[in-house]
């Protein structure tokens, strides 16, 4: 007995599979679009500010998902929009919150008068830095409401509050969590 249907008429036609095609395909796009932005990007480090913790052209990823729940905490390395020109990102650690006072003298840091732990620097010294032209910032310096006081681990070759002063927190987007190139630095922050 004959059905009538033939093998072809069961499989889809080359125009259907090339629509179900674009439509994964856009499906795809728009998942890795929604990722990036709102819970992972990946970053890399143009500069030796944050040396030996990340190296320069190190790639790093951000979650960009737990400050939506909660605020930053002092030692998290972050990514923020530069104060200067903020279509460019930096890389940074929190190292005072708002209403902290930092402090620095003969190349040591404290906060509320407590000298800072801080083996990411590698001993390297922390000295006050020339300033912006519209930036004043005289030690000890109380952090101010809504900022956060970031430094580079290298603080021989670092940018940082010290020259731009405090970050808006909400200039902050990310907070980096893991290195994951090359290879053989692979690592969590």
């Amino acid at each position: 007995m004959d059905s009538g249907l033939h093998a072809d008429e069961h499989k889809p036609s080359v125009f259907r599979r090339f629509i179900s095609f674009l439509v994964m395909l856009a499906i795809v796009v728009a998942g890795a679009w929604v990722l990036r932005t709102f819970v992972v990007e990946p970053f890399q480090i143009p500069s030796a500010s944050m040396e030996e913790t990340i190296m320069t052209g190190d790639m790093v990823f951000a979650e960009k998902v737990s400050y939506q729940f909660s605020e930053p905490v002092q030692g998290d390395i972050v990514v923020f929009s530069d104060p200067l020109v903020p279509s460019r990102t930096l890389i940074k650690r929190i190292i005072a919150l708002e209403g902290q006072t930092i402090d620095l003298r003969d190349g040591k840091v404290y906060v509320d008068g407590v000298e800072l732990d801080e083996p990411y620097t590698d001993g390297l010294p922390t000295y006050p830095l020339s300033t912006v032209a519209n930036v004043n910032i005289e030690y000890p310096y109380k952090v101010p409401q809504g900022t956060v006081w970031v430094m580079g681990d290298n603080r021989t070759n670092s940018s940082d509050s010290r020259y731009f002063g405090p970050i808006e927190e909400s200039s902050v987007f990310g907070k980096a969590f893991a290195i994951y190139w090359p290879l053989d630095s692979i690592a969590l922050l």
